[in-house]
């Protein structure tokens, strides 16, 4: 299969001396198209610098990122960023939304950025929205919306237009058991119409939904797994 992702010996190192972190160290990481893959590691094992190296986010200090087949070194900051904008989707634990724009206009917001005349990326923003079953919120400021509706929107504004990464940084985290279950569902269906999916999370019972597991250990990849294998008592009910 096509890796959508791969990271090459990707290291990460936040300080210099005595105050010196290495966050991540010698990953090597591939993600091939279609994939569901969750990353789990204790506080402090780099998951989410993982996260933020594999969508250009930052800069590794060494090793190589190539997101469908494109090494990332090798481009400006403008090319990177229009990268993100067209191929890659986040959903961040705080949803991250804009509390000045509806949440129409914080989905279309990627879309317009890159060019996209408001009408066409406001048609599109809907239609995410409906995917996501929070089309009638269109109008509605995220202090206006439930936890579980914001990260909907969220989710929508990750996959609107093209593109087929989406990063997930805990998308459960600040949400209820039901509601996390719920968003989980939501994922794994986006997932079943061609994008790829890789989520940073501490709970085994959204790993369970994923295809594989990919563990950290002080910024180390120290085991992969399958995650409905090791937690079969978890998997979603059909």
């Amino acid at each position: 299969m096509t890796a959508v992702l791969e990271l090459r010996k990707v290291s990460k190192t936040y300080g210099e001396g005595a105050s010196e972190v290495h966050a991540l160290t010698g990953v090597d990481l591939v993600v091939a198209d279609g994939e569901l893959v969750a990353i789990m590691g204790p506080s402090g094992s780099g998951k989410s610098t993982l996260l933020t190296m594999a969508g250009t986010l930052e800069e590794p200090t060494s090793g190589e990122v190539v997101i469908s087949g494109q090494a990332m070194s090798g481009l400006s900051r403008n090319d990177r960023a229009r990268i993100r904008r067209r191929s890659v989707g986040y959903v961040f634990q705080d949803f991250n939304l804009l509390a000045g724009l509806t949440a129409a206009e914080n989905v279309s917001l990627p879309l317009e950025l890159d060019g996209v005349n408001a009408k066409t990326a406001h048609r599109a923003a809907l239609s995410a929205m409906r995917q996501l079953d929070v089309e009638e919120k269109a109008d509605r400021f995220p202090d206006e919306l439930s936890g579980g509706e914001r990260q909907r929107v969220a989710i929508a504004r990750s996959i609107v237009g093209d593109r087929n990464l989406l990063l997930a940084d805990e998308p459960t985290g600040a949400l209820d058991s039901e509601t996390s279950r719920q968003i989980m569902d939501l994922l794994s269906e986006i997932n079943k119409t061609g994008i790829t999916v890789l989520v940073v999370t501490h709970d085994p019972e959204v790993a369970a939904r994923t295809q594989r597991t990919i563990r950290l250990k002080d910024g180390k990849v120290v085991d992969a797994e399958h995650a409905r294998d090791s937690f079969p008592q978890m998997q979603a009910q059909p």
